[in-house]
C-alpha cells in the first residue's frame, strides 16, 4: 500500500523549533525553502499534505497557504486523532501515512504511522519509535529528505524529476 498523505509537524521540524519574538511582541518563524519546494513536488505528484500543530501561527497559517496544504490544523493537543479525522475523511488508512515530529506531543502519531521521520536533533524518545531518524535538523532541509527518501521508496523519481524539465 502506498504513502498517499504525508504529516508535517511544524516547530522543530519545519522550523529549527527556535520562536523570535521582535520587541512588539510579533512572532517570527523562519522556514526551509528547500522543504517548501519539495511539499509542493510532493502535491503536484496528486499526494496529500497535512500540517498539525500544537501551537497557532498566522505565519504558520501563511506558509500552509502558500504551499496549497489543504489539511492545515493548529492548536492540537491529540495529533493523532485529528490525523485519523482526516484520514477517515480522505478514505485512507494509516497504512497510506508517513509522518515528521521531533517531540514528544508528536509521539502518538508517530507511533501510529505506516512510517515514522523524526529530524536528527528530535527527542530520543521519538527517535526510539522512529522507522527513519534524518540527517537533517528540523528547519534545515528534514522534511525535503522526508520526501525524497519517500520518493524513492514510492518509485517515483522519474515522475518526480519530470516535475521539472
Amino acid at each position: 500500500m502506498s504513502i498517499e498523505l504525508i504529516v508535517l509537524d511544524v516547530d522543530g521540524t519545519l522550523t529549527s523549533g527556535e520562536i523570535t519574538y521582535t520587541q512588539n511582541g510579533d512572532e517570527i518563524k523562519s522556514f526551509c525553502v528547500k522543504d517548501g519546494l519539495a511539499i509542493s513536488s510532493w502535491i503536484r505528484l496528486g499526494k496529500k499534505v497535512a500540517i498539525i500543530t500544537g501551537r497557532e501561527s498566522k505565519i504558520v497559517e501563511r506558509r500552509a497557504k502558500e504551499l496549497g496544504i489543504e489539511h492545515f490544523y493548529q492548536g492540537i493537543k491529540n495529533k493523532k486523532e485529528v490525523l485519523q479525522n482526516i484520514l477517515d475523511e480522505l478514505g485512507l488508512s494509516m497504512a497510506n501515512v508517513a509522518s515528521i515530529g521531533d517531540d514528544l506531543n508528536d509521539y502518538s502519531m508517530l507511533k501510529s504511522s505506516k512510517i515514522a521521520f523524526v529530524p536528527a536533533n528530535a527527542s530520543v524518545y521519538v527517535k526510539n519509535i522512529a522507522d527513519e531518524v534524518l540527517s537533517s535538523n528540523g528547519g534545515d532541509g528534514a522534511v525535503r529528505e522526508m520526501i525524497e527518501q519517500l520518493i524513492i521508496l514510492e518509485g517515483l523519481e522519474e515522475s518526480y524529476l519530470r516535475l521539472w524539465y
